[in-house]
């Protein structure tokens, strides 16, 4: 009877299902995800301390986790610490205290003077958002000390003559992008690893002097590609391989393929060739998941992953679940939005380079070890609670204990936040540094204003950020050729959402040398228009369109593209 009881229970925690409570839809919690919360669960003073099944389904957790993050969003305001103006992700109107990268990593202000106790008659998440309002945080979150030239970047790192790019590391000369890596003189892109002289192109690695690419790798002097390898001088071209002087699928003279491309100077014509671009898309199989050398994996954008569940944007997933926008490989993690380099993390929101053991945390890099609900916190180990720590150990709410004063406090801690039912959450979104229109959440899952002020959230109000400029309307030349050397000093509107932006002399130089038009739409309606080009971060259950077996895409069943598995989807293409 015992036996039977046993395993009944076992069954049940095998299906075991969930209700949000945000969103009050139904998830599951399989028991993968029951052993993996088992391993994670920290011990302190000889207790162990067990982490629960999430009480919020993978959308929410994934909205509360990018709610803390602003990359794109940058303002000029006062350093609290120089009186100097400087740029920063923290708006004018934010009430935390921000001061300038260097100031902040120096030595001429103690973190620990901010210590303070813990009062066990409040709630964890109440203490905790009163000590992030009294440290000061950071201007930007960049390598800065590495960076050259590239005051106007965030959430990235050693750039040479860089500007507003964005989740980026070790460039030179690129501008407007998102999530560009070791590339060279390219602008407006998304997900560009290894590029040069690239311009508008979308999740493609080591592509040359190529434009208006998506999923492709080792092209050059191409345009309009879709799932394209190692061609060359090819326009309009779906799913070829190795193949040059191509214009939609077919084989062209090279003076064909010459007169083609110079029309794509013009904004007109680039306008209709877009279109066309879009239908030859629809024309040709899509792959259902894109990535290579995977081993069991769920998602979309992998590579070199294994045992990877739900994840998105990764490279190098071992054993990992729920895991969106990884820099560098990650094992045995789950729940973290931008990580790598690392292995058991939990609820963490950009934590990597060297981190292990980090549960509950945001904003956090280097050398981290054994850390529980934290952020803005560098080179440290052993810490709870605490926020803009360098270099330190066994602190609790920027409080330094010995190790075994900071073993019973956490126990206590923890103790009182599993009665008040925080143990185990993330920081709820009404903690973060940032209003919820600042961030990533906003991208992926959009509110309006009404909601976001519902949920006890901040939204930040567009006109407290710029005058609006109310001179003549300056318009753009049709071709760049055209545009002559002042166009950098007016002020041009977005077409789109109205807002103010400039042309660069840099940005001028490049779209007139690679006899590209110039922009119209400031660069966030731009990266708004890269995102919409990438699948959604989400799973449906629909039928390869050869072979009819079942497969699990991002590509949803209403969606007109054909799908193929991996199997179909080779045999077409060789």
């Amino acid at each position: 009877m015992f036996l039977a009881k046993k395993v009944s229970n076992l069954l049940t925690l095998l299906r075991m299902r969930k209700i949000c409570k945000t969103c009050g839809n139904s998830y599951e919690v399989s028991s993968t995800n029951l052993a993996y919360y088992e391993k994670i669960s920290p011990e302190f003073a000889g207790k162990k301390f067990p982490i629960s099944p999430p009480t919020l389904c993978p959308d929410c957790r994934q909205q509360r986790r990018a709610s803390h993050l602003n990359e794109l969003k940058l303002y000029k305001r006062p350093c609290d610490f120089t009186g100097k103006m400087m740029i920063s992700n923290f708006s004018p109107q934010n009430p935390h205290k921000v001061y300038n990268q260097g100031s902040w990593y120096s030595d001429a202000w103690d973190p620990l003077e901010y210590g303070r106790d813990f009062d066990f008659s409040r709630p964890f998440f109440d203490q905790y958002k009163e000590l992030c309002d009294a440290v000061p945080l950071p201007a930007l979150f960049t390598a800065y000390q590495y960076d050259e030239n590239s005051d106007y970047t965030n959430y990235a790192g050693k750039n040479k003559n860089c500007y507003l790019i964005f989740d980026s590391d070790e460039n030179q000369d690129c501008y407007y992008s998102y999530s560009l890596n070791g590339s060279r003189n390219c602008m407006d892109c998304f997900r560009l690893r290894g590029g040069e002289l690239c311009y508008e192109c979308v999740d493609c690695l080591q592509c040359y002097n190529c434009a208006y690419l998506q999923e492709s790798v080792n092209c050059r002097d191409s345009a309009f590609l879709y799932s394209c390898i190692g061609c060359s001088n090819c326009l309009m071209c779906v799913n070829l391989r190795n193949k040059e002087y191509h214009i939609d699928n077919k084989p062209v003279t090279k003076e064909e393929f010459e007169t083609f491309r110079a029309m794509l100077s013009s904004r007109s014509r680039l306008q209709s060739a877009k279109a066309h671009f879009e239908k030859l898309k629809l024309q040709h199989p899509h792959k259902y998941l894109y990535g290579v050398q995977n081993e069991s994996v769920s998602g979309d954008y992998l590579t070199q992953c294994k045992n990877a569940n739900q994840c998105f944007d990764g490279v190098g997933l071992w054993d990992c679940a729920y895991m969106y926008r990884t820099f560098y490989p990650c094992k045995d993690s789950m729940d973290c939005e931008a990580a790598g380099g690392d292995s058991r993390l939990y609820e963490c929101s950009c934590i990597g380079y060297n981190a292990n053991n980090v549960l509950f945390s945001s904003n956090s890099l280097d050398q981290l070890s054994d850390i529980l609900y934290s952020s803005y916190c560098f080179h440290c180990q052993n810490l709870f609670g605490c926020v803009g720590l360098r270099s330190k150990k066994y602190c609790v709410f920027n409080k330094q204990y010995s190790k075994q004063e900071y073993e019973q406090l956490v126990a206590r801690i923890i103790d009182h936040m599993q009665k008040t039912s925080e143990w185990g959450e993330f920081f709820p979104s009404s903690l973060s540094p940032f209003a919820y229109n600042e961030t990533l959440a906003q991208d992926y899952y959009p509110l309006s204003k009404d909601e976001v002020l519902q949920r006890k959230q901040r939204w930040l109000e567009e006109g407290e950020t710029q005058d609006q400029y109310m001179g003549p309307v300056v318009a753009v030349p049709d071709d760049s050729q055209e545009a002559d050397s002042t166009m950098p000093d007016k002020i041009l509107r977005c077409e789109t959402t109205g807002k103010l932006f400039k042309i660069i002399p840099q940005e001028l130089a490049f779209l007139k040398d690679r006899q590209l038009p110039l922009p119209t739409k400031c660069f966030e309606q731009r990266h708004r228009e890269r995102l919409v080009l990438r699948n959604p971060r989400k799973l449906w259950d629909r039928n390869c369109g050869n072979c009819k077996k079942s497969i699990e895409t991002t590509y949803a069943p209403d969606r007109p593209e054909i799908v193929y598995c991996e199997e179909c989807y080779l045999q077409h293409i060789h």
